[in-house]
């Protein structure tokens, strides 16, 4: 059975059926400018004649970075802008994503290599311990206020753009209108901090001693959130008016 599925660069001539190679556990793909039959050629100057190799395992894949210089970067699509760095000559550094894509830099472009890993496994929940549950790292309910406050704070990162700025706090209100109509810069403004406080960012009042506000403070909840899956793609719902039920 195959695990993993191979999707090289867009090409001009070859970008309406791009060729697809199948790996199976224990296979190996090289790639490179120059590779020999069965390879993925990718015919840039700005790649290396053999720029790397990827190989299959059961329920993960390797990338290792044959050129000399030049680092690779693999990124996780569905992450927003979770990445790893493969360095030059780095050999068989497992890559944990199930939808990946390696950037090769290339004479001044940008290569993207997609890579699927279909098999993941997980545990299932019959196969769990009996006894007293752990306690969450963070426990969040997500028919709160502050949820919906730092969905939409999250919200242009998880639509695919990574990079993209964080709105603003009046960006936040109107992005949150159609399922808070009351919300207002005061209330957000408060949501976030108590978010801060929530999740461990900084101490609460009661027990906060006098110095420097946080700074960075909505790039820094940003970034726990999405780090740590406290908020994906499908939490974005919380944003639409709800029918029947209303943001406490």
């Amino acid at each position: 059975m195959y695990s993993i599925i191979v999707v090289p660069p867009p090409t001009t001539e070859d970008e309406p059926a791009r060729t697809q190679y199948r790996l199976a556990p224990g296979e190996r793909l090289a790639f490179g400018r120059s590779v020999p039959e069965g390879g993925l050629r990718i015919g840039h100057d700005g790649v290396s004649r053999r720029a790397g190799e990827i190989a299959a395992h059961g329920t993960f894949w390797t990338l290792s970075n044959l050129s000399a210089h030049q680092t690779y970067v693999v990124e996780n699509p569905e992450g927003a802008g979770e990445h790893i760095k493969v360095a030059p000559g780095r050999l068989d550094a497992p890559v944990p994503f199930e939808f990946s894509r390696i950037v090769l830099p290339a004479a001044g472009d940008l290569l993207p290599v997609e890579v699927w890993a279909p098999r993941h496994d997980y545990l299932r929940e019959e196969d769990r311990t009996d006894g007293e549950p752990t306690a969450p790292a963070f426990s969040v309910d997500r028919t709160k206020r502050y949820f919906a406050v730092l969905a939409a704070l999250c919200e242009p990162r998880l639509r695919g753009s990574p990079h993209a700025p964080l709105p603003t706090t009046d960006q936040v209100v109107e992005r949150l209108r159609p399922a808070w109509p009351a919300a207002s810069r005061t209330s957000v403004q408060w949501n976030i901090d108590y978010l801060a406080v929530k999740l461990r960012l900084k101490p609460g009042p009661e027990t906060a001693e006098p110095g420097p506000r946080l700074n960075g403070k909505k790039e820094s909840l940003v970034s726990l959130a999405l780090r740590f899956d406290l908020v994906r793609e499908d939490d974005l719902v919380v944003l639409a008016a709800p029918s029947g039920r209303a943001l406490r």
